[in-house]
């Protein structure tokens, strides 16, 4: 029999009202697939006569927001406003009284999941999220339970279009970035402010999310190691397509080599104090080899490289961010919602296992890459032989060098692409290289990415 599930919406912007206009095109179609009619009863919004993208019936908004959730008639809870303080007022309260919520909010669940999944699990309702990452993407469901018997060893995400679409066209055009960035704010991919963006801190917000996921424990928003692209220069896009590579922001998470053990510890100790995962958990600029399908992925559009011990690599690909997109995450959240409320049963596969509660983030000074470093410097005799000097005592190698011909005395970039070594070695040897006085400016150095 086709039952009745009342809903209410805190938000009516840009994913609010984009959220409405899905409903009232297929919430027959959701009916017919669930046996559960959702019914909007109410949305409260900030301003009844603020622009947004799709109209919301005037009957059905309300600038009270707690009069939404504390209605007892309403069921459940979609969360669509954004931020992390009243964002999380509305969702404890919501929560508090049992009832289901929907978010698409990865600042406030990387900020406050843990808090929040409790107080759900306390309260005997849940938190339904999938929307919080890569907007129309099924990444959620598909590492909470499609890989549920998968152990996932690596993770790799172009999880923010507007870096994407940054790189891509400094890539295509050979344009540089303040150019680009200035373009794509006047378009509407990049905010006024961009820094959120364009610093990697989104980015953050949702790889810390999918690492929570993956590995079961929380991981702390403070953990994750972040870069963003304000140093990448068109220089370093055309170097790099030389070599064989195009420059994406990836979010990436592994699982890493367990510490050596301390001298002394018997193995009947080591036995008796199992260790939890060590795991990477970082965003920052990757020169990727152009044959990985992951530089292809171009635009606004959104990738996750999943890789499960058992199941092997595979790849999520869509529109990672607006109206249309995010609505069709939301309404996959509804019905599941509706859904467990239909037949009373709240739990879902827990976001958080068991397995690895005792696992850590490694710090960035523990992980190890292969580099592409740029360095501006005299085109002088003996200027090689002062830089590889410096990584010879670090026992860093070299494994390529491009340098372009200039006359004697004048400034030339130096490309030299590094073996593997750990960061912290990397960026020590680079604080002396600096110091030289045939460095003329800051190296920047990017890590390379090979998927091994």
């Amino acid at each position: 029999m086709m039952q009745q599930v009342t809903l209410g919406m805190i938000g009516g912007g840009t994913v609010g009202s984009g959220v409405v206009n899905a409903l009232q095109r297929n919430a027959d179609l959701i009916a017919s697939r669930t046996g559960v009619n959702i019914r909007l009863a109410r949305v409260a919004v900030k301003a009844l006569d603020e622009p947004r993208p799709y109209p919301i019936p005037a009957e059905l908004m309300t600038t009270d927001w707690q009069a939404v959730v504390n209605d007892p008639e309403i069921q459940m809870i979609a969360e669509l406003v954004g931020g992390t303080t009243l964002a999380r007022t509305i969702v404890m309260t919501a929560l508090k009284l049992g009832k289901p919520v929907i978010t698409a909010n990865k600042a406030l669940l990387s900020a406050h999941g843990e808090e929040l999944f409790a107080t759900a699990a306390r309260h005997g309702t849940n938190l339904y999220y999938e929307a919080s990452v890569c907007g129309g993407i099924p990444i959620i469901k598909a590492l909470r339970e499609g890989f549920v018997g998968n152990r996932i060893t690596h993770l790799y995400g172009i999880v923010n279009g507007t870096c994407n679409y940054i790189l891509t066209r400094m890539k295509l055009e050979g344009a540089d970035f303040t150019a680009v960035l200035k373009d794509a704010q006047a378009q509407g991919y990049a905010e006024a402010e961009p820094s959120l963006d364009i610093d990697g801190h989104d980015a953050q917000h949702k790889i810390g999310i999918l690492a929570s996921l993956a590995h079961g424990f929380w991981v702390n928003p403070k953990d994750v190691y972040v870069e963003g692209i304000r140093h990448i220069s068109r220089i370093d896009i055309q170097f790099a397509e030389k070599l064989g590579y195009t420059i994406k922001l990836l979010g990436i998470l592994k699982i890493l080599p367990a510490k050596t053990t301390a001298p002394g510890r018997s193995s009947k100790a080591r036995k008796s104090t199992p260790e939890g995962a060590r795991v990477q958990v970082s965003v920052y600029p990757t020169l990727v080899p152009n044959s990985h399908v992951l530089a292809n992925v171009n635009q606004v559009f959104n990738a996750v490289f999943v890789r499960g011990d058992i199941v092997g690599d595979t790849l999520f690909y869509g529109r990672g961010a607006g109206k249309d997109a995010t609505a069709s995450a939301v309404l996959s959240d509804l019905a599941d919602a509706a859904l467990d409320l239909k037949f009373g049963t709240p739990h879902r596969v827990p976001p958080f296992a068991t397995h690895d509660k005792k696992g850590t983030v490694a710090k960035i000074e523990e992980v190890a890459s292969r580099y592409f470093v740029r360095l501006t410097v005299s085109d002088v005799p003996g200027t090689m032989a002062r830089i590889t000097k410096i990584l010879g005592d670090a026992r860093i190698g070299i494994s390529s060098v491009i340098q372009p011909e200039g006359h004697e005395g004048e400034t030339v970039p130096l490309i030299l692409m590094l073996h593997k070594a750990s960061s912290g070695t990397v960026s020590a040897a680079l604080s002396r290289i600096s110091r030289l006085p045939v460095v003329k400016a800051p190296p920047v150095m990017i890590r390379v990415e090979t998927f091994d």
